[in-house]
């Protein structure tokens, strides 16, 4: 196939004919003429006058001296009709059209005596050729990952993918335009760092031979919005990508992209009210309904959402009293009494968040917020101030994962450099993800930072709600993978 359309292209430079053109004068695009001529008369479509398309040929059917066309834009499909006696000798080449080549018409509308929206043929430019057949079907393991290293043949016959990347601009869009209409300013701020903060993750280390000095792509923006804040301007946010050197899965790309957002003078009380009023936009937005479906599992967006508390959680989910959440004995054999597999050596916090992870995080299907998380899994949030052992701090689960993150912020410098202290004894005890000292960050908080609250939220997993899909692979255009093994 690819041999015979290389003898094509050959023909087609022996004709004169670029098979690589250039500009073309588009009038109409083929998905917003069907929304427009949808329901129009014949007389209608005749006063449309002529119309410029330009696209990929999808399939070809001959009927001899005429032949149909489907012509695939940005916007959609429409049927093209040619036929030889108004092409004359271009005719044979309009006929020679393979699927997948691009080509430009221009034409008047009619409908086919089956009620399709047609464009007739008056005239054709080649635009360009497609040196390899179309894939016809996507199915099986071996195939999915074709599609995710293949994206642009995925896109090209699956118009499912499509539609899951156009609800991602949506929300996005969506996003955007609630923030702004809340006062909050859209900031850039860098990718490579000299110290990499603000989440516990293990960075991606690079280098910059002019200034002969390691930088870590950033796994967070936090602490630099943060110095935003401290800067005067109360209401940011930045939606870019992140980075971190950690394992693949359904729910976890290496490069990902994420929303951050920081309000003075508010707490995570404030945000959590935010963050309702957020989703319900975007469930109006996207869906018209505060419900969705996800994965065959009915979601209500409806506010308020409940508030779990940490310990709360783990000691429903082993049927313990609260009170135990210090008692590292029970807390090991409750655990394997009811089948939760942890780790027994870890200290008394590692085992705490083993299992919160394990035992609480997949029961939490509907919309809720966990909150007051212990003090020693926060070192960047302000203590409660009825409960010092506690931090200010939320994550919101919906359908078993993790969606957003959010805290009322630290702003006592003398309070963090003691956090960072602890942190680089947790990495002197070979925790390779806690967090390094940032005096930068410190003096920045020693000029003053407002008190605040500030929230992350993961848009590959928020879209992946929205758009049911069960792998972070299907929303992302082109997903992290293993080298290619074979031909």
């Amino acid at each position: 196939m690819v041999r015979r359309r290389l003898e094509k292209l050959g023909e087609l430079r022996r004709r004169g004919i670029d098979p690589y053109g250039g500009r073309y004068p588009v009038t109409h695009r083929a998905g917003l003429l069907q929304e427009r001529f949808g329901q129009a008369s014949d007389d209608d479509l005749k006063g449309a006058g002529s119309v410029a398309l330009a696209g990929r040929i999808m399939a070809l059917r001959h009927h001899g001296k005429s032949c149909f066309a489907s012509l695939q834009d940005g916007t959609g499909q429409i049927q093209l009709y040619a036929r030889a006696d108004q092409l004359g000798q271009e005719y044979d080449l309009f006929t020679g059209v393979d699927v997948g080549d691009f080509i430009g018409v221009t034409g008047e509308l009619f409908w086919t005596k089956t009620g399709e929206m047609t464009v007739h043929v008056k005239a054709f430019t080649f635009l360009a050729k497609s040196l390899r057949p179309l894939p016809e079907k996507w199915h099986g393991l071996r195939d999915v990952e074709t599609r995710y290293r293949q994206r642009y043949a995925d896109l090209l016959v699956n118009p499912r993918i499509r539609e899951i990347f156009l609800i991602r601009s949506r929300l996005i869009g969506g996003l955007r335009r609630f923030l702004e209409e809340h006062g909050f300013v859209e900031v850039e701020t860098p990718m490579m760092q000299p110290i990499p903060g603000g989440a516990a993750a293990r960075p991606f280390v690079t280098h910059h031979n002019t200034l002969k000095m390691d930088l870590y792509l950033r796994i967070a923006p936090e602490l630099y919005l943060k110095r935003l804040v401290v800067g005067g301007l109360d209401r940011v946010y930045e939606l870019g990508r992140n980075f971190r050197n950690e394992g693949m899965s359904t729910d976890h790309n290496p490069e990902f992209t994420m929303l951050e957002f920081y309000l003075a003078y508010a707490d995570y009380g404030d945000l959590m009210e935010l963050t309702e009023d957020l989703f319900l936009r975007l469930a109006s937005d996207l869906l018209g309904a505060s419900r969705l479906s996800y994965q065959g599992e009915a979601i209500d967006l409806t506010p308020p959402w409940p508030r779990l508390r940490f310990f709360d959680g783990i000691a429903n989910a082993l049927g313990v009293p609260a009170s135990a959440w210090n008692d590292r004995c029970r807390l090991l054999e409750a655990s394997q009494a009811r089948g939760v597999s942890v780790d027994p050596d870890a200290a008394l916090v590692a085992l705490w968040k083993g299992l919160f992870e394990a035992a609480v995080e997949p029961t939490l299907r509907q919309p809720t917020f966990v909150v007051d998380f212990p003090i020693e899994l926060c070192p960047l949030a302000k203590r409660r101030r009825d409960d010092v052992a506690l931090a200010e701090r939320f994550e919101l689960f919906i359908a078993g994962k993790e969606v957003a993150n959010g805290y009322s912020e630290l702003n006592d410098p003398v309070d963090q450099r003691e956090r960072f202290l602890a942190q680089i004894m947790e990495r002197a005890r070979g925790d390779e993800e806690a967090h390094r000292m940032d005096e930068d960050y410190i003096r920045a908080l020693e000029y003053g930072m407002p008190p605040a609250a500030g929230e992350g939220i993961g848009i590959d997993r928020l879209v992946m709600l929205f758009a049911d899909q069960p792998s972070i692979r299907e929303v992302i255009f082109f997903p992290q993978l293993r080298p290619e093994t074979g031909p």
